[in-house]
């Protein structure tokens, strides 16, 4: 059995809709009910629905075999696991974002709210930039409002949140997407097994 961690959330059956079209389906998970683990013998799977945040936890310490998680988790938390595949579903940008029409004072640390302090911290490593990180876990968007931050760096989908709140993207820090992850001993030992699953979702994602 091939275990796979799934994003509970629209992310989550996006990708499960995927696998199941490559030949990895499991009928119990399409059922309405409230367990969290699903298995067919038949294909060799069994899933198990977990919050976002925690796929790259399960998958690390190999409770889960095979995981999906988004770019910016891996970014931010560094897992020590394999990324075997860029799923190109959950598109959406890491960005910096602030008031239209501001200015970086460079004369002055540059203040910025984000939840992701890693990516932020390498981003502004990279242009040489001071700036005072403050780590916050929602509602990102009132920072620069309140005066809290000059910036924010936080994921933008659409950028509808943004624009209701008086914010503008003024950089892209990088591109986000779901990636499907792998346990690095379960790799050696599944190897044959895993290629195969994520040959065939290659297959699906064109």
């Amino acid at each position: 059995m091939l275990n796979i961690a799934l994003p509970k959330g629209r992310l989550g059956e996006r990708v499960y809709s995927m696998l199941r079209q490559a030949g990895y389906g499991c009928p119990a998970i399409e059922q309405p009910d409230r367990r969290l683990v699903f298995e067919n013998e038949e294909t060799g799977v069994r899933y198990f629905w977990v919050k976002p945040l925690d796929v790259t936890i399960y998958v690390e310490r190999g409770a889960a075999d095979l995981g999906i998680a988004g770019k910016d988790i891996l970014l931010e938390n560094r897992p020590d696991l394999y990324e075997l595949l860029d799923l190109k579903t959950g598109i959406c940008r890491m960005c910096v974002a602030g008031p239209a029409g501001f200015q970086d004072d460079r004369s002055r640390m540059l203040r910025a709210a984000t939840k992701f302090p890693h990516i932020a911290a390498e981003y502004y490593a990279r242009l040489s930039r001071d700036v005072e990180l403050i780590k916050l876990n929602g509602s990102i968007e009132l920072a620069p409002i309140l005066g809290l931050s000059d910036v924010i760096v936080d994921i933008v989908e659409t950028g509808k949140t943004l624009a209701e709140n008086g914010l503008v993207v003024l950089d892209t820090v990088c591109p986000i997407s779901a990636r499907l992850v792998a346990n690095q001993t379960a790799y050696r030992f599944l190897r044959k097994e895993i290629d195969t699953l994520t040959a065939k979702l290659q297959e699906e994602i064109g």
